[in-house]
């Protein structure tokens, strides 16, 4: 057996200091992007709740991560499924305690979880039998320690104190001031899906893709896109789109007891920036939230902390009774699965025998299933009046096309449950849901509900 030589390296002093000195720089390094031992813990979700009121009747249990007027808890709704979360509030005003963001949206975990922040600056959320339910995916890359701060942002920093991971970059359903959405980052927030179920619900608001405009949309399981029924173009001269949005809440003046409440933004490739005015309310609003409620609305709420009972305002509703709010039947669920809305109130429901008293009843007809159905098996009742909440702030519909063509291509659609046409442009729309039809003065707006012959 022959053995092969390996050429050495000229091991001089020189090269040895070197390679000693490479070594510990390396170690060194490793050592001071370690979380010190005090600055780590370890959390196990189990005793007794808190006595205190919060959201969604909900029971909770606080850690020990506290910054007023938020602290982290577990909480939950049905037994046994607790969420991660962030509460806003204090129990000394006696009033309800908000909950703004969450960690396992949807993904719920059970007694005896544990959240821990270990050496290697990984916030991690295990379940009871030690699954990785939700991280922040941060091992190893030089945090040295978590800090929740006054503005209710969690933030893993390196010694530099820079964040290498943030709360404030992976919005729930809450905009708190100083967090913003991004056109490289998250571009909306989206409701819950009920009070009881946290999970991801339909409805979202954010800034819309390649136009300067705030929307909101509505996720069915019948559409294939979210649904827009909300739309503001107040940027700017109308051009370009929307880089950053920040929820912002300052005094009007310097001494003053009234605060704005409004959206700072700055526009894609342009120098163009400016505000967006919310709300405008006579008392002190730094813990201010913007929040996609699970109805479908999207609320200001503000925290008074130099108030002792009472302490949460409502200085924004944007679907609403008031003369400066959107009209409540711009909802899409405000009158359910099927109802006519006016004045923000539901007033009928459309029957093939005609119009009805409106109930929580009231639903569209049982259609044959996809598939299933031939031309000739589908009929339709008209609803004279109407128009349904995506043209109020989005489409009118395709056109011009004559109303047979319209009706046809509904039939020939079986994800279309009712088509709406406008005799004066003569717009035909097709909708794969019907829900809330908003009553109009103008009688040459139709509504044609299918129904199974």
């Amino acid at each position: 057996m022959h053995r092969m030589a390996i050429a050495s390296p000229n091991l001089t002093p020189s090269f040895i200091f070197s390679i000693v000195f490479i070594a510990l720089t390396f170690a060194t390094t490793i050592s001071d992007a370690a979380v010190p031992v005090s600055r780590t813990f370890k959390y196990v979700n189990t005793g007794d709740f808190g006595e205190y009121t919060v959201e969604y009747e909900a029971n909770y249990r606080p850690l020990n991560l506290y910054t007023f007027p938020f602290q982290l808890c577990f909480y939950n709704t049905t037994p046994n499924a607790f969420t991660l979360a962030l509460r806003m509030g204090h129990h000394r005003s006696e009033s309800i305690m908000r909950w703004v963001w969450e960690a396992n949206r949807g993904k719920p975990v059970k007694e005896n979880a544990t959240v821990t922040f270990g050496p290697d600056g990984n916030l991690v959320l295990a379940d009871a039998d030690g699954s990785v339910v939700w991280q922040t995916a941060t091992a190893n890359k030089g945090v040295v320690g978590l800090n929740l701060q006054q503005n209710g942002n969690i933030v893993l920093y390196d010694k530099k104190g820079k964040p290498v991971w943030q709360s404030f970059d992976y919005p729930t359903d809450t905009l708190l001031v100083g967090q913003k959405l991004n056109y490289t980052g998250p571009t909306r927030i989206t409701s819950r899906m009920s009070a009881i179920d946290g999970s991801e619900g339909p409805y979202s608001f954010g800034i819309e893709q390649g136009v300067p405009a705030l929307v909101m949309y509505y996720k069915s399981k019948n559409s294939l896109t979210p649904m827009l029924y909300y739309r503001s173009l107040e940027f700017g001269d109308g051009k370009g789109s929307l880089a950053h949005l920040t929820l912002t809440a300052q005094p009007e003046s310097e001494g003053a007891t009234a605060y704005d409440i409004y959206l700072v933004y700055d526009m894609n490739g342009s120098p163009s920036f400016g505000a967006y005015s919310m709300a405008r309310p006579k008392y002190n609003a730094t813990y201010s939230m913007l929040r996609v409620e699970y109805d479908g609305n999207l609320r200001i709420h503000t925290y008074d902390e130099n108030v002792d009972w009472g302490a949460w305002g409502n200085p924004l509703t944007l679907f609403d009774r008031g003369e400066d709010s959107v009209s409540e039947c711009s909802l899409p669920k405000r009158c359910g699965s099927l109802g006519v809305c006016e004045d923000s109130q539901c007033v009928a429901c459309p029957t093939p025998k005609g119009m009805l008293g409106w109930s929580k009843s009231c639903a569209p007809p049982t259609l044959v299933p996809c598939g299933q159905s031939k031309a000739n098996g589908v009929g339709y009742y008209k609803v004279v009046g109407v128009e349904h909440f995506l043209s109020v702030y989005g489409t009118k519909g395709d056109g011009p096309v004559k109303l047979v063509d319209c009706r046809d291509k509904c039939t020939k659609d079986c994800k279309c449950v009712g088509f709406f046409y406008r005799e004066e442009s003569s717009k035909c729309l097709l909708v794969p849901e019907l829900d809330t039809l908003t009553r109009v003065d103008n009688t040459s707006h139709l509504g044609y509900i299918k129904i199974s012959k």
